[in-house]
């Protein structure tokens, strides 16, 4: 709840208007931090620039998420939250559509990347933050292990069981080096760092999620099925 003195504090000083100025003032904090840790990495931000940016008193970052790191944890939780429940669903969606025998693995891996690339989230801006700020957080040996297994490793877990039933002749080794193939594959295109814009003279674009996504389904479910085995679907 804010109270009168966080209303003050955060009002003190600001000079905004318009429409993001009547954004929750913790909103706004999350907003800031999410595009400028997208933008600069965690030790390339300070508490003071994200007050700047979001248009609030200096001190309300730490009011409200107490340090630098409860700030960033909150940035990583807000939208995996979001992205791990429309996965799940997905992933009991084809499920349940598939009937008694499963679904196949080009299922499974549709219903894992489709929330990301292919929904709404693709368009916006805040999303697009917060996937370059995955890209790195995935690729890093200081966060990538720690702060990955906290958020998202729960549901990947969950789609590796359905893969593991979708293709029962794999040795489990090969299903989680595919996944990690698939993970890389996702980082990078989260990434956006445009090099398949010039490579291809502009036949592609890296901020094109959809175009990504329904290539990238394909592409992984024949390398799941080469190398795990089973039949390409009917």
């Amino acid at each position: 709840m804010t109270n009168g003195k966080d209303k003050a504090a955060g009002d003190a000083g600001t000079g905004q208007e318009g429409p993001a100025a009547s954004r929750p003032r913790k909103d706004r904090i999350l907003d800031a931090a999410e595009a400028l840790f997208a933008k600069h990495g965690f030790d390339g931000v300070t508490m003071r620039q994200v007050a700047m940016a979001a248009s609030v008193d200096v001190a309300l970052p730490n009011y409200h998420f107490g340090s630098k790191r409860g700030l960033f944890d909150a940035v990583l939780l807000r939208r995996a939250e979001v992205l791990n429940r429309e996965r799940l669903q997905a992933l009991e969606d084809c499920t349940k559509a598939a009937g008694s025998g499963g679904p196949a693995a080009e299922a499974i891996i549709d219903a894992f990347l489709r929330p990301l690339l292919s929904d709404s989230h693709a368009e916006e801006e805040g999303w697009r933050h917060y996937y370059e700020l995955i890209a790195q957080v995935n690729n890093s040996p200081e966060w990538g292990g720690v702060l990955m297994t906290k958020y998202f490793d729960p549901l990947v877990r969950r789609f590796m069981e359905a893969l593991k039933r979708a293709l029962p002749q794999a040795d489990e080794a090969d299903i989680y080096w595919c996944y990690h193939f698939l993970s890389g594959a996702l980082t990078l295109t989260f990434a956006q760092t445009g090099r398949i814009d010039h490579l291809s003279g502009g036949k592609c674009r890296s901020d094109d999620l959809q175009a990504a996504y329904e290539r990238m389904v394909p592409f992984v479910a024949a390398g799941f099925r080469h190398i795990c085995g089973g039949d390409p679907p009917s």
